[in-house]
């Protein structure tokens, strides 16, 4: 009885080690066959154009719609050397146009999906205009949007309101426009007193309107007014005439979406003062920055700036000499706390 016994835990203990061998020499057979392997061709694409954040109950997501150069020519109100020493910290140069980023950004709140600016379409060339692409690759669909907040009235922030056949990319949205905005960029008194290289801007302003305007969904609110709760609009003109910043708050957290207050982050946190020809009203743009900037840094806000690099979402610090340090977001999981 024993011997038998004896036979059947040997018989088992051969079974496991062929099992074993088995299981080994397909381990190596595997891995000389992936050594061996010839190795995947590279892509040129780049992963989707989305960054999510956190913010109390609300979720956050960053949208890519692509790049534009400017010339560092436009920088100004501080000495050239000033400016390129500021730009060389960053490993930017004057000889090449400065990589600027368009950001769009949208917020989920407890009840409302909201956009705030657009993107540009294809209004400036093949390097913009991927915002609807990455809204959906976030997991969203142009009409699940029932809120556009724009910043501004410039191509930049509002000509992504278009489809290519001109029709309303966000047909379940009403659109929120800055009044001092619309009485200057949606004037055709006021196109025609501008220089003629100027024009076209007011042009393609009313025309990523018009279709909401038609179907009742443009909304020009005042300074002041309430747009959506948890949502308040912040004045910062200069930019433009109407040019205004959204804080959204939930719970002990704040994000201050800007919009254009700043345009290069090499130079203008170091120095604000330093303005772009851009802006409609240089002083006062500037005198808008200082303030803004002063302000999200006391109130540890977050900060979503249009023209930062992607995904352009961070905190500020203050300096010496009335200077600030940008320090952009990290990456976590989105219900993860900062």
């Amino acid at each position: 009885m024993m011997d038998h016994l004896d036979n059947i835990l040997a018989g088992a203990a051969r079974a496991r080690l062929r099992r074993w061998v088995a299981l080994a020499a397909l381990a190596v057979v595997s891995a000389a066959s992936a050594i061996g392997a010839e190795p995947q061709a590279p892509t040129s694409a780049q992963v989707p154009g989305y960054f999510r954040m956190q913010l109390g109950s609300f979720d956050v997501t960053a949208l890519y719609d692509g790049h534009v150069g400017i010339d560092a020519a436009l920088l100004g109100g501080a000495g050239r050397a000033t400016i390129d020493r500021a730009l060389a910290s960053a490993f930017q140069t004057r000889s090449a146009a400065l990589q600027t980023a368009v950001n769009g950004y949208l917020v989920r709140t407890d009840a409302h999906l909201i956009l705030v600016d657009t993107g540009t379409a294809k209004l400036f060339g093949d390097r913009l205009g991927f915002l609807p692409q990455n809204l959906q690759a976030a997991g969203y669909s142009p009409a699940d949007v029932d809120t556009v907040l724009l910043t501004h009235l410039h191509p930049d922030h509002a000509g992504g309101l278009l489809t290519s056949e001109g029709k309303m990319a966000f047909p379940n949205a009403q659109v929120f426009v800055p009044k001092a905005d619309a009485d200057y960029w949606l004037s055709r008194e006021a196109a025609a007193a501008a220089p003629k290289d100027k024009q076209a801007l007011f042009a393609m302003s009313r025309d990523a309107v018009a279709p909401y305007l038609k179907a009742g969904r443009l909304i020009v609110f005042e300074p002041g007014q309430t747009l959506r709760e948890g949502v308040r609009a912040v004045p910062a003109p200069g930019h433009t005439p109407g040019h205004t910043a959204y804080l959204f708050s939930s719970g002990t957290q704040s994000l201050l979406a800007w919009g254009d207050i700043i345009h290069n982050a090499a130079v203008q946190f170091p120095h604000p003062e330093v303005s772009i020809e851009f802006d409609s009203d240089q002083r006062r743009a500037i005198s808008t920055r200082r303030d803004l900037l002063g302000q999200a840094t006391s109130n540890r806000w977050w900060v979503a700036g249009a023209h930062l690099p992607f995904p352009g979402l961070g905190r500020i610090q203050p300096g010496a000499d009335r200077s600030y340090r940008w320090i952009p977001a990290e990456y976590l999981p989105v219900h993860a706390s900062p």
